[in-house]
């Protein structure tokens, strides 16, 4: 395995993952031990949360996390995500126009794991045009914490269809099997708190999910 480091708060590291055959993929593993204290969060947490939003996109059958997995790497255990070759220059604020669709599962996705740091930078266009959705360690805390650049979505309906795709995380064992096994009680009971209160939401509930004293994150890119 290589390794370089990437430009961020906590410990981002781009590795060269090879299986013993030749072939060889890269990733971005983010170690536990490489983690930041933050006030709001408990610690070494980070890594997993960064897989549990994998695992929600994936319930919601919406594909919009990298492959994320947790791995003993060689700064010990944290997230290794498939590394997406992104087309420069394209962001949550030039994309929005002609994907909106899109951008609406992301926020609806934001809402429900409580995202809080979701900046333009943080949504990528890959080289055949499929729109990814990146960095959610900052998340599943319990209350109100929402932090995002998505504002365009506020208070706009929501889809039927999308209702029915977040309908589906209540009853799934799988996730709540994976939600126990990596958060604290009370950050499970907040989750599907969440998913209720959007299911029974006309619209796009961002005020009442959002951070009142910081709802941007900062920087916005």
């Amino acid at each position: 395995m290589r390794y370089r480091p990437l430009p961020s708060y906590n410990h981002t590291l781009l590795v060269e993952l090879g299986n013993g055959d030749g072939e060889t993929g890269m990733a971005v593993y983010k170690p536990s031990k490489g983690e930041a204290p933050l006030w709001d969060f408990p610690p070494n947490t980070l890594y997993m949360r960064e897989r549990l939003a994998y695992v929600v996109s994936e319930c919601l059958d919406w594909g919009l996390v990298p492959l994320t997995v947790v791995r003993d790497g060689p700064f010990g255990i944290g997230s290794m995500q498939l590394f997406i070759e992104a087309r420069k220059g394209m962001h949550y604020f030039n994309l929005y126009p002609d994907h909106q669709d899109t951008m609406m599962r992301i926020g609806l996705f934001d809402c429900v794991i409580n995202n809080c740091d979701r900046k333009g930078g943080h949504c990528l266009v890959d080289q055949d045009d499929r729109i990814w959705a990146i960095d959610h360690g900052l998340s599943f805390v319990p209350g109100p914490k929402v932090r995002t650049v998505m504002w365009e979505l506020a208070d706009e309906p929501i889809p039927e269809a999308l209702k029915k795709d977040v309908a589906r995380l209540c009853g799934d064992s799988s996730l709540r099997q994976a939600l126990v096994a990596g958060l604290a009680p009370r950050e499970v009971e907040a989750f599907y708190q969440r998913v209720e209160t959007l299911l029974e939401s006309p619209t796009v509930p961002l005020h009442g999910f959002s951070d009142p004293y910081r709802p941007y994150p900062w920087p916005t890119i």
